[in-house]
């Protein structure tokens, strides 16, 4: 068995404490982390390694950001998404983990305002991630793709669709281009196993979101056919949403029975 977990902290220094808290309890085998908002050598390497993690990062200074921390043996680490040479936004982290399961952090882009170059990126984006994803079906590994993908797959996925219909996380383009993903065989890990609608991994800090549970379900982990066939389960852990100096993201934790 392998516990995989994903969590944008929005900032890991700002949310180191609740990061080692958690991870003292829950002790996920490997920990995908987002939105980083560091250079790599301003990462806490020390605290992480001292909790039993080999880190991999891949940072940028006050935004973005992407780790790869593992209790297990890493090897073959790839930084940066394939198939633009010109951007420099740090978002995707990718490497082998006890020669067993290939495994990627993804920070997909936000894409607001609609109206800017943000949208086109994050589409942009999402059509590299589609290649890079289709490539790794090939790898002989199962495949794990885990991260905050900015995107609520469904409207069952969102507090309120009419209201965030044209919002870059739910228009239909967007959306597409995340069916694409499962359409070359990959499978949304806490579908398959959680049917109820309205569960969700991020509340926003205004508007009292947190304390209405209006929130948004945007980090998920997509498995290749091989990693399916392993699924345990798939699960949000809401409790660190609830503390003191919180991120907007709570942990999605994915387990598989691996050989």
């Amino acid at each position: 068995m392998i516990t995989i977990a994903t969590w944008n902290v929005n900032s890991v220094k700002a949310r180191l404490d609740n990061v080692l808290d958690w991870i003292g309890s829950a002790a996920p085998d490997v920990l995908l982390l987002q939105e980083l908002k560091c250079m790599d050598e301003a990462f806490p390497f020390s605290a992480l390694e001292a909790a039993g993690y080999d880190c991999h990062v891949h940072g940028q200074k006050a935004y973005n950001g992407v780790a790869l921390l593992s209790k297990l043996p890493v090897s073959d680490v790839m930084r940066g998404l394939p198939g633009d040479d010109t951007d420099v936004q740090a978002r995707y982290i990718e490497a082998t983990i006890a020669g067993a399961v290939r495994i990627a952090s993804l920070y997909l882009p936000n894409g607001n305002p609609v109206d800017t170059e943000k949208y086109p990126y994050k589409l942009s984006w999402m059509e590299r991630l589609y290649d890079r994803a289709q490539a790794l079906l090939g790898c002989g590994l199962p495949v794990v793709l885990g991260g905050d993908y900015n995107i609520c797959p469904t409207d069952e996925d969102v507090y309120d669709p009419t209201g965030w219909a044209n919002d870059a996380l739910c228009r239909p383009e967007s959306r597409a281009r995340f069916r694409a993903l499962l359409h070359l065989g990959y499978t949304e890990a806490f579908r398959a196993v959680n049917k109820e609608p309205n569960r969700y991994s991020f509340w926003d800090y205004q508007a009292g979101a947190w304390p209405k549970d209006n929130g948004l379900r945007i980090d998920h982990f997509l498995l290749s056919p091989a990693a399916a066939d392993s699924l345990e389960s798939c699960e949000i852990d809401r409790g660190p949403r609830g503390k003191e100096k919180a991120s907007d993201h709570t942990p999605v934790v994915c387990r598989l029975r691996l050989d």
